[in-house]
């Protein structure tokens, strides 16, 4: 009788146990998805549930979004240039039977799957678009990945790509062809500069020879920015419309003195 009692206490004890470890929480970003003798249930909402040890098996399935970050790739550009490309994905299940129906482990499916496109989305572009259009590249690697991911219940939000490292070599190169292209343009720009201050100039000289005394009043205020300087030496030019006259008359000034000079001689003799 005492036998019997203390294996019905015992028997009562386990039944509670098991009682209590029947009882599950899942969280409200979680989702549970239960199989009954291998068999699946319907998914688990969150809240406190049921799953009766030895009877059920519940997969825990996480809704929120996870981040994956992916290894240094080596790849070869379009161009043949090699390079050492990183990059992060942003994914999130959406649909928990099939991310766990569909494959064993789909954070390392959607690893491996991620590592495999950049190399082969890179390896389309070369190197100038690597650089330059990097945006393009995030979301044809997202379109890419999405495709492989999408009946496994996983879809790829983000993916973008952090880092590039190429050789020494051809960082050197690309600074030398950036320094080129800087004084190009530099040439350029001072090219246009010297164009325009021709013709604004050549502007300038059009409305002063219409209006001489324009011309005159502009003599007169380099006279002055002159004199501010304290200047010693002052050369100021004068234009041949005013000065040719009297440039003319000083030939025959010299020859009438030279006469005036030869009859002085002949009246003193």
């Amino acid at each position: 009788m005492t036998a019997w009692l203390i294996g019905l206490v015992i028997l009562v004890v386990l039944v509670a146990v098991w009682l209590l470890a029947s009882f599950k929480i899942l969280q409200e970003y979680e989702r549970g998805v239960t199989f009954r003798f291998g068999r699946l249930r319907p998914v688990l909402e969150p809240g406190v549930q049921m799953i009766f040890p030895g009877i059920d098996k519940m997969v825990r399935v996480d809704l929120r979004i996870v981040t994956l970050t992916i290894p240094p790739q080596d790849v070869i550009t379009k161009d043949n240039v090699p390079a050492r490309v990183n990059a992060v994905v942003l994914f999130q299940v959406t649909d928990p039977v099939r991310s766990v129906m569909t494959v064993e482990n789909h954070a390392v499916a959607t690893s491996q799957m991620s590592q495999t496109t950049l190399r082969s989305v890179v390896g389309r572009a070369d190197l100038d678009t690597l650089l330059a259009h990097r945006a393009d590249l995030n979301e044809d690697l997202a379109r890419s990945i999405n495709a492989q991911t999408e009946p496994w219940g996983v879809q790829v939000k983000v993916v973008e790509i952090k880092d590039v490292e190429i050789p020494q070599a051809m960082q050197r190169a690309m600074a030398r062809e950036a320094e080129a292209e800087r004084e190009r343009r530099a040439k350029i720009i001072n090219a246009h500069g010297e164009l325009q201050a021709s013709e604004e100039l050549g502007q300038a000289a059009e409305i002063l020879s219409r209006n001489p005394a324009s011309l005159q009043l502009r003599y007169l205020q380099t006279l002055l920015e002159l004199g501010a300087d304290h200047n010693s030496t002052v050369v100021f030019p004068l234009p041949m419309d005013i000065i040719g006259p009297f440039l003319n008359k000083v030939p025959q000034w010299l020859d009438q003195n030279a006469t005036n000079q030869k009859a002085d001689v002949k009246t003193h003799d």
